[in-house]
């Protein structure tokens, strides 16, 4: 495919600087997910990806640069501003309220835009979820708590959606689950933007694979470029 017919980049980050107090934690980051794409943020633990993630959502106090959705600039947004802007994030600890109900759960997020799945798509998707309406969050497996914070995004109508290491701790049968359903999400058109360790999942689903070492993207490699990069991916992931 020619860069002229290229999608149009969805999310564009440019020369991102985040710090925690005193502390730099990114330093320039710089990529682009374009529309319907999985781009997954690779790399070590500390590298920045959760941080990126964060300081897309606006869950960081100091950072400067430049984030743009759909050509509108997010740096400086109230963080329930930039989820109505139609980008859902599902975090690493899941966000599961325990003392709530599957379907409560499902329910409670505010629906943004149109075009969001119905209940019934989303059970169809999640056949573990389908039969524990009323159980509660207290109850639910690793492998079904990732599941509901997954498909509680799906009925807001985001079509961007960020998930910070959906697979980890799981066990494969579930990885596996969770690989159909991110497929068919892209078979959707939605737009995903995932950090994950599973380089092997990863590699499975995304498109590019943009890869970070303390705070900086250092790489970008295309998936299908991935047999001829092992080597080097290997080098910065220290397998």
């Amino acid at each position: 495919m020619s860069r002229a017919s290229l999608p149009h980049p969805v999310l564009q980050v440019r020369d991102l600087h985040a710090y925690y107090g005193e502390s730099h934690a990114l330093h320039g980051v710089t990529f682009d997910v374009r529309e319907g794409e999985v781009v997954a943020l690779l790399g070590r633990n500390g590298a920045g990806k959760t941080t990126t993630m964060r300081a897309i959502m606006g869950f960081i106090d100091k950072y400067t640069g430049s984030i743009a959705f759909r050509g509108e600039e997010l740096l400086g947004q109230a963080q329930y501003r930039i989820s109505r802007r139609g980008i859902g994030y599902v975090p690493e600890e899941r966000g599961i309220f325990f003392s709530l109900s599957v379907d409560e759960n499902l329910m409670l997020p505010p629906v943004v835009k149109q075009g969001g799945m119905t209940i019934p798509e989303i059970l169809k998707l999640f056949p573990n979820l389908a039969e524990r309406g009323t159980t509660q969050g207290t109850r639910l497996s690793g492998g079904e708590q990732q599941m509901l914070a997954i498909a509680r995004i799906l009925r807001t109508g985001a079509d961007l959606i960020l998930l910070d290491e959906p697979t980890e701790g799981l066990a494969p049968a579930i990885v596996e689950q969770i690989g159909v359903v991110l497929r068919e999400l892209k078979s959707r058109g939605l737009t995903v933007l995932l950090v994950e360790q599973n380089f092997r999942f990863a590699s499975m689903i995304a498109d590019r694979h943009v890869v970070m070492e303390e705070g900086r993207v250092v790489d970008m490699i295309p998936n299908d470029q991935l047999p001829a990069s092992m080597n080097k991916l290997a080098s910065y992931l220290g397998v």
